[in-house]
C-alpha cells in the first residue's frame, strides 16, 4: 500500500472485477446454500466463549481483589483492557443477533452480561450500528468522527491517543450516559444501575479499588485500544457500494488479535459483506473471497504497524471531527 501516505482509499489494481463466480454473486455474498452454511450460529461453542470472556473480565479483577495487593490490582488493570475487548466485541456479536439463536437470550446476555458491564447501551447500539452498515460513510453514519480527515498528522493523531489514554474521551462519554438518565433513557439508568450496585459491592466487600481497576482499565487502556481498532477499520474510507472502499483488510498476526481483535474482528472486510455471517466462520468467509481474487495483495496492509504507519501520515491539518465531541453508536441513548 505504498500510494497510501496520499490517500487511504484503494486504488484500481486493488479492485478487480472478478464477481459474480459460482460461490459468491456481484456483492462478495456467498450463494445459498453456502450462505445458509456460513450464518450457522454454533449456541454450545459460544456458551463456552461467553463465560470465557467473564473468566477475562470479572474474574481477573474478582482475583484481583482477593489478593488485595498492589501488583495484582495492577496486572488486572492491564489485562482488563483485553478483557473490555472481549465484552464488547461480544455485546457488537449479540447486537448483530448472531450469538444465540434463541434472541431473548441473545439479547439478554448481550446486555447484561455483556454490554451494560462495559458501558454499551446495546439496543440503541444495534440501531445506530446497522445505520452504519447500511451507509458506512454516508451522512447518517453513527461514527464518522473515528474515520473521517485520516491520513492525519502525526501529532493529531498523538493527540487523539492522549485523550483517550487520559481519560478525557471516557469522561464525555460518561457525561452522555448521565445525561441520558436524568432524562429517563432506559439503557442509560439499567447501565448506571448496574455499576452502581457493582461499586456498592466492592464497598461492602471491603475492595473499592477492584472497582476503580474495572473502570479506569475502560477509561484508558480500552479507549486507545477501541481507537487503534475503529481506525483500522474503516479510518480514511469513502462512501461506496463496493465495500472493498468503505473496509481496510489487515493480515493478522497472533498478538493484535489478543490484545485488540479477537474472536475474528479483524477480518472486518468479510463482516461487511455479510453482516448475518457470526464470527466464527469470518476467516473461511474471507479465505473465500480471496480465492475468488476479490481480495488481493493490493487490497491488504501486511500488518496493524504499517497501516498505523499510513494512517498518519498526513501533512497540515486534517479536517476531521474529533469522536470525543461527535456522535458515537456506542453512547447513542435515542428512544
Amino acid at each position: 500500500m505504498d500510494t497510501a501516505t496520499a490517500t487511504l482509499v484503494p486504488g484500481p489494481e486493488a479492485l478487480p472485477d472478478v464477481l459474480p463466480n459460482s460461490q459468491l454473486n456481484e456483492r462478495g455474498m456467498a450463494r445459498r446454500p453456502l450462505r445458509d452454511d456460513l450464518r450457522r450460529i454454533q449456541n454450545g461453542r459460544n456458551v463456552l466463549t461467553v463465560l470465557l470472556a467473564l473468566v477475562q473480565s470479572l474474574g481477573v479483577v474478582a482475583g484481583a481483589a482477593y489478593l488485595n495487593a498492589w501488583w495484582a490490582y495492577l496486572v488486572a488493570f492491564i489485562v482488563m483492557a483485553r478483557g473490555h475487548v472481549c465484552l464488547n466485541i461480544l455485546a457488537h456479536e449479540a447486537a448483530h443477533r448472531l450469538l444465540f439463536t434463541n434472541q431473548k437470550a441473545n439479547d439478554l446476555v448481550g446486555r447484561w452480561l455483556l454490554g451494560y458491564p462495559s458501558f454499551q447501551a446495546m439496543l440503541a447500539y444495534r440501531r445506530a450500528h446497522f445505520t452504519h452498515h447500511r451507509d458506512e460513510m454516508g451522512p447518517e453514519e453513527p461514527d464518522a468522527g473515528y474515520y473521517a480527515g485520516y491520513p492525519l498528522p502525526k501529532e493529531s493523531w498523538r493527540r487523539k491517543l492522549r485523550r483517550d489514554l487520559f481519560g478525557i474521551s471516557a469522561y464525555k462519554n460518561f457525561r452522555t450516559l448521565v445525561r441520558a438518565a436524568r432524562h429517563r433513557r432506559t439503557e442509560a439508568m439499567q447501565i448506571l444501575g448496574l455499576h452502581t450496585v457493582g461499586l456498592a459491592l466492592t464497598v461492602a466487600a471491603g475492595r473499592p479499588i477492584a472497582y476503580l481497576v474495572w473502570i479506569g482499565s475502560w477509561s484508558s487502556l480500552w479507549r486507545v485500544s477501541n481507537r487503534l481498532r475503529s481506525v483500522a477499520e474503516h479510518g480514511g474510507l469513502v462512501r461506496s457500494q463496493d465495500r472493498r472502499m468503505t473496509s481496510h483488510v489487515i493480515k493478522q498476526s497472533a498478538l493484535p488479535r489478543f490484545w485488540m481483535v479477537p474472536y475474528n474482528t479483524g477480518w472486518h472486510l468479510a463482516h461487511h459483506v455479510d453482516m448475518g455471517v457470526p464470527w466464527r466462520n469470518l476467516p473461511r468467509f474471507h479465505a473465500m473471497l480471496v480465492d475468488a481474487g476479490w481480495v488481493n495483495d493490493a487490497l491488504t496492509y501486511p500488518s496493524y504497524r504499517k497501516f498505523w504507519r499510513a494512517a498518519t501520515a498526513g501533512t497540515g491539518s486534517a479536517t476531521q471531527i474529533s469522536p470525543v465531541d461527535g456522535r458515537s453508536s456506542m453512547m447513542d441513548f435515542d428512544d
